[in-house]
């Protein structure tokens, strides 16, 4: 079903360039500051490309656009990047601690071109819906370079481990790069070219389904590339275009990792924390808790047991947890969602405590109104004790189960419901439809 070969990929040349100063996180996860950064790192750094500065005198002859292009091209003339000798996979090693443990995990993954297909095929699915922006922006960028920077995190089922343990024989010998990223992730990459080895991996993948984990939007930008290149290069009898840069990873193997995003609101009209109160004990019971380890370890124990949401309120010295109540039928309360939906905690906070006692609708949630998001638990109740929000509500992170579950019923997750840690970094590889 999962159509993968292996490409002759575009890579930076490590005699010419020292490969921890040229990669970067992916475009939609680099702050101004981080940019700044990458600038001031190296002349190389992919963010000229992948994120280029905005300039005020900026046209459609001149722009961020037409500037990766410049950049692109003249780093290839000038071999600071260059072009693989042999069509190769690539194992893709990701060592970190879960961020607030001191717990030791590895990613094991596998970098690929993956065959595009529709989502009505069944083949890949998604798990979030996208925006149009952030598409638009993307597009651009690849049709001005006709280059794919970073790869699509996928997720495949496999139980047997058959291709992790081929990885873990592959990673036995030193990594051809390795770099220590700005959140202390070790990114090690190994070339897979032998071919006996890759007819494993792609015997492996053929009867498997795949999940969209991070990359959504340039996932349906390249759908929207191909579709102009059918169409443009119709009897050209290319078909680069029909293929995409991914990283695949086995969603059943111990190093995935999936973070909770908390959500803060701000700027609520007439907030009243005792009308809070009132509305919500229809669906919860209140547990009072005094300190941040308090809130996690009460989360954790409670939220094994029935749907938790952490509150931190303006106002008040102590924090809440709201356990969803045993008589409480989710079914009736939201007919319109699945059974596996109405599970998830961050759809019974959305539709239960943000909409029906704050009056915050969903379209207020995807359009940022009063909304915006943490991923570490500590910064969001920091945010209301510093007096920078009036409320914090803190979750659980979505089990890989829950996505998979959903995902593969053709159903979509609320906005920001995962947060897949680490990310894959832009620069290691990449590939030019070209």
């Amino acid at each position: 079903m999962a159509k993968i070969i292996p490409f002759k990929a575009l890579q930076y040349s490590t005699s010419r360039v020292p490969i921890q100063d040229v990669v970067t996180q992916p475009y939609d996860k680099i702050s101004k500051e981080m940019q700044q950064r990458y600038y001031d790192l190296h002349p190389n750094n992919l963010v000229r490309i992948l994120l280029g500065k905005s300039e005020p005198h900026d046209n459609s002859e001149d722009s961020v656009y037409t500037r990766a292009a410049k950049h692109l091209a003249h780093w290839r003339k000038d071999g600071v990047i260059e072009e693989s000798e042999r069509p190769s996979l690539f194992a893709y090693f990701q060592k970190f601690k879960t961020p607030g443990t001191d717990e030791v995990l590895v990613r094991k993954g596998f970098v690929c071109l993956l065959r595009l297909e529709d989502y009505a095929k069944q083949i890949v699915f998604p798990h979030e819906r996208t925006m149009k922006g952030p598409k638009k922006d993307r597009l651009e960028l690849l049709r001005h370079t006709r280059t794919h920077f970073g790869q699509v995190l996928l997720m495949y089922s496999d139980k047997d481990e058959q291709i992790d343990l081929l990885l873990e024989e592959i990673a036995t010998i030193p990594a051809e790069m390795v770099v220590l990223d700005e959140h202390e992730v070790e990114h090690s990459v190994w070339r897979i070219s032998d071919a006996n080895q890759i007819k494993v991996i792609q015997s492996a993948m053929a009867d498997r389904k795949v999940l969209i984990a991070d990359g959504h939007h340039r996932y349906e930008t390249a759908l929207a590339f191909r579709d102009e290149m059918r169409k443009s290069e119709s009897e050209s009898g290319c078909e680069s275009h029909e293929w995409l840069m991914t990283t695949m990873v086995n969603m059943e193997s111990k190093g995935v990792a999936i973070l909770p995003t908390h959500r803060v609101l701000s700027g609520l009209p007439a907030y009243e924390f005792s009308s809070l109160i009132d509305l919500a004990s229809e669906y919860f019971e209140m547990l009072e808790v005094s300190d941040l380890e308090s809130i996690e370890s009460g989360l954790t124990s409670h939220g094994k047991e029935r749907p938790t949401i952490g509150l931190c309120s303006e106002g008040v010295e102590h924090c809440l947890l709201l356990k969803l109540r045993s008589d409480v039928e989710l079914p009736a309360l939201l007919p319109t969602m699945s059974e596996q939906q109405v599970q998830l905690d961050v759809v019974i906070l959305h539709q239960l405590i943000l909409d029906k006692c704050l009056g915050v609708s969903e379209r207020d949630a995807v359009d940022g109104k009063y909304l915006s998001y943490e991923r570490g638990l500590d910064k969001a109740v920091r945010r209301v004790r510093s007096q920078d929000a009036q409320l914090a509500f803190l979750l659980n992170p979505t089990r890989m189960d829950q996505v998979r579950e959903i995902a593969f019923r053709g159903e979509v997750l609320p906005q920001k419901s995962t947060d897949f840690f680490p990310k894959v970094l832009s620069g290691f590889t990449m590939y030019s439809v070209d």
